[in-house]
């Protein structure tokens, strides 16, 4: 599937808004030996890092929820909540 990483930012940023309610930067990039895009989430200093494998990103792109990157991504949010 052909996307940019903007377009796969913006997706996730729509379907997970609490990332922004937060305050919590993504910061994304492919890893090649991952064959996954790791998405740095930063506040105030603390970074998490949370993977998306290539697959579920193109589902992502197509409305699709991930469940195993849901889970990372609630999970990390949840260490920036208990960290205020």
């Amino acid at each position: 599937m052909g996307y940019t990483q903007v377009a796969l930012e913006d997706k996730i940023l729509d379907m997970y808004p609490e990332i922004r309610q937060l305050g919590i930067s993504p910061r994304m990039s492919f890893d090649e030996s991952k064959n996954a895009w790791s998405v740095k989430l930063v506040k105030h200093g603390k970074e998490v890092i949370v993977y998306l494998d290539k697959n579920d990103a193109d589902a992502c792109m197509d409305n699709t929820y991930c469940e195993a990157f849901k889970t990372d991504l609630c999970d990390a949010v949840k260490s920036f909540e208990k960290s205020k």
